[in-house]
């Protein structure tokens, strides 16, 4: 039951953009997990720059850096 949590500072996207964006992660997880269509799921949401340190950065990227898959390419 992979469910995928996006954040990312405010885009104008537009629902199919969004719709697309949510379809490719899909794809991705269905291929390299094995999972199937209608177990995974995908959030977006925006996070104001002025946001992402309290809201992201401090509760979920620095608390995990040592279990991150990926690390972001900056810091806090």
């Amino acid at each position: 039951m992979p469910h995928i949590d996006i954040k990312y500072f405010p885009r104008d996207l537009t629902q199919q953009q969004k719709t697309d964006l949510a379809k490719a992660v899909e794809t991705v997880i269905i291929e390299h997990l094995g999972s199937k269509e209608s177990s995974v799921s995908v959030a977006l949401a925006e996070v104001h720059p002025d946001d992402w340190k309290r809201d992201v950065w401090d509760t979920q990227i620095a608390p995990n850096l040592e279990t991150l898959a990926k690390k972001p390419g900056y810091s806090m």
